[in-house]
């Protein structure tokens, strides 16, 4: 599975292990928290509204 995993998060795992979560947002910051949020709004916007979407519009040619 680590075969998938992008270069930078590898990268950000290690320093995590290393010193903990607090080494790695002295390390790199906001980019984390901000990483965070955007994977999970996409995530969410996803899940919660376009799958939604699409099978309520197929749902209503039914009817």
């Amino acid at each position: 599975m680590s075969v998938y995993r992008p270069k930078f998060i590898r990268k950000w795992n290690q320093i995590r292990q290393e010193g903990g979560y607090k080494l790695l947002f002295k390390k790199k910051g906001w980019v984390v928290i901000f990483s965070f949020f955007l994977f999970y709004l996409i995530r969410d916007s996803i899940l919660y509204i376009i799958i939604p979407y699409f099978a309520l519009k197929e749902f209503s040619s039914c009817f």
